[in-house]
């Protein structure tokens, strides 16, 4: 499926659009310096790349002359000519460019793409010439270069790049750009792009006193502050709670787990490489756990045996997980080595599978829902070729058959996906765009006929004959760190009401009311709100617009009069400032605010 949406992709009037910008860009490079050796420039999501080995560092200044000459070949309205030549003859034409010649090679031997991309079969050599340049391409173009809007192209950054990604070759300089077909679409990805910054939750973690990374702690594990872990309880408690009333029991099971659990499960096969190295003790091999569902599925185990009538059973648990990312592949608290994953497995018959994957989408939903994530689709994640599988083609048939019954069943638009599935089965992934438009994976469905097996579970049916259960992986959140990252981003750290971790501050104008706004406090806390007092000697205009800068809900200011009316006078992050309302009141507000999700 991954293949058929490209395919859709490169039949698009904007991926040729991007495509020629790439072509066009080079020929400004080149320009620009003649002793320029070109690799490839392909069309990517929103935009196109070219990397080029160059004689030396290129510059802002660069940037802004190679857009200007850009825009004078686009206006140049030159065609895009396609022409299918020989090996020979390609080598001569790239005689003294030494990538496109190892490119070329690739193609004669039928092996790669002119990206480097492996193929099936082997590929007509082609070279696609506008104006002066020549490029080693297969299309597609736009007809000529007029077609492009100028207005609409622009230069984004320039990054290093290694030869086909290998860090023993070549590190080459990459420009990025980007293009639409209107001027209005470029501002508006642009105008997305600086929101983005703005929300990134690096900057407002930090900023929010949410959490950090020291040097002496190491990269990808994260130090959480009180008000992070009061974000991250809350987070987890309402999950918790959810679940709770769904039926789902929560366990826990620990953090070491012996080596050979991994192998028998399959896991140490195809994700070793992601575990942190082995600790031994008395010759045993245990392995900080990666992953729950091997330790769920010894606790049904190990709790005896079961009858087809203690089915379904559903384990929960918020589990501390770690693996051993790569360095370069860290992203602030989306990609960490330690996460704690919302985890869950659910034990049952063949025939409850959908009963329980229909109770799994309706607790999914109410949680997406709760974070105002109403745009998601579904992506059913399968096996792919030349993927780790384990090889069991009548068991991944049912578990697919059973997967795309569920989701037929419960009116699920969904796309396929080849070569996303887990080793041991397929998935249903929701993928959930934020505020931004940007797509997230959050929550998993999995159906999975072979780890129960390959672990030796069983219960006894109906006929009073032992059976192997089906087992359902299923995460709503994902993980508390990444899902945390996902939505300091989507609410731009101004959480709902019932999510923020201060959701109210009490603020004092002179010495004299802060026992007063010490009493409204507790009153507060008692309720249930988490509150703090600003007591500190600044004016009282410095505490409001410190309130607001870390996106405090409620400001509550108490004076005289406040006192005397048993009140505080109300004002709201957003600026608004609803004036003197009495305690009761704000605290009916407040909760109709947290009811509603506000």
């Amino acid at each position: 499926m991954v293949e058929k949406q490209q395919q859709r992709y490169e039949e698009t009037v904007l991926y040729r659009i991007r495509h020629s910008s790439a072509h066009i860009m080079a020929q400004a490079v080149v320009e620009m310096f003649p002793e320029a050796k070109y690799t490839i420039g392909p069309p990517v999501e929103n935009g196109f790349y070219y990397d080029f080995d160059l004689p030396r560092s290129l510059t802002p200044e660069d940037l802004e002359r190679i857009e200007k000459r850009m825009k004078e070949i686009i206006r140049g309205k030159f065609a895009f000519q396609k022409k299918v030549v020989s090996a020979d003859e390609a080598r001569q034409i790239f005689a003294t460019q030494p990538y496109k010649l190892e490119l070329i090679a690739g193609l004669e031997q039928g092996g790669f793409d002119e990206y480097g991309n492996p193929l099936a079969e082997k590929p007509d050599i082609s070279i696609y010439s506008h104006s002066s340049f020549v490029d080693l391409c297969r299309g597609p173009h736009v007809e000529n270069t007029s077609l492009i809007n100028p207005e609409a192209v622009k230069l984004m950054s320039v990054a290093g790049a290694y030869w086909r990604g290998d860090e023993k070759k070549q590190m080459l300089q990459r420009i990025y750009g980007t293009a639409w077909e209107s001027a209005d679409e470029l501002k508006d990805y642009l105008w997305r792009l600086e929101e983005a910054r703005k929300r990134d939750h690096r900057k407002l973690g930090k900023e929010l006193g949410l959490f950090y990374f020291s040097e002496d702690i190491g990269p990808g594990l994260p130090l959480f502050t009180p008000k992070g872990e009061m974000l991250r309880h809350v987070m987890e408690s309402y999950v918790r709670d959810l679940q709770t009333s769904y039926g789902y029991q929560h366990v826990w099971t620990g953090h070491l787990v012996k080596e050979d659990l991994y192998k028998r499960s399959g896991h140490y096969d195809n994700y070793k490489d992601s575990m942190f190295p082995p600790m031994v003790d008395e010759n045993i091999i245990f392995r900080l756990k990666p992953m729950n569902c091997p330790s769920h599925m010894t606790l049904f185990k190990e709790m005896g045996r079961h009858s087809y009538r203690d089915l379904p059973l559903r384990f929960a648990e918020f589990a501390t997980l770690y693996r051993y990312e790569k360095t370069g592949e860290l992203n602030g608290l989306t990609r960490v080595r330690a996460l704690t994953q919302d985890d869950c497995h659910i034990f049952c018959t063949e025939d409850q599978i959908g009963e329980e994957f229909a109770l799994a989408l309706r607790l999914i939903r109410e949680v997406l829902d709760r974070y105002h994530f109403s745009d998601y689709k579904v992506r059913l994640s399968l096996r792919g070729e030349g993927g780790k599988y384990v090889q069991d083609d009548e068991k991944w048939g049912k578990a697919e058959a059973a997967l795309r019954s569920a989701l037929d069943a419960n009116h699920i638009e969904y796309f396929e996906a080849s070569g996303e599935a887990a080793f041991y089965g397929p998935k249903a992934d929701f993928m959930a765009r934020d505020v931004l438009g940007r797509e997230w994976q959050l929550s998993t469905i999995q159906v999975d006929f072979i780890q129960p097996a390959r672990l030796g579970l069983s219960y006894i049916g109906e006929d009073g004959v032992e059976h192997t259960p089906v087992a359902l992986h299923r995460a709503v959140t994902g993980t508390t760190e990444r899902f945390l990252g996902v939505i300091i981003e989507h609410f731009a750290g101004a959480f709902p009401v019932w999510l923020a971790p201060v959701q109210a501050v009490l603020i004092p104008i002179a010495d004299r009311h802060v026992a007063y706004a010490n009493e409204t406090a507790a009153r507060l806390r008692a309720a249930g709100l988490r509150v703090e007092v600003d007591a500190r000697s600044d004016r009282m205009n410095a505490k409001i617009r410190d309130a607001q800068n870390q996106k405090i809900p409620y400001m509550l200011v108490v004076g005289d009069k406040e006192i005397e009316q048993e009140a505080v006078a109300l004002r709201l992050r957003s600026g608004e400032n609803p004036g003197p309302i009495k305690v009761a009141e704000f605290l009916a507000r407040a909760a109709e605010d947290i009811q509603k999700g506000n």
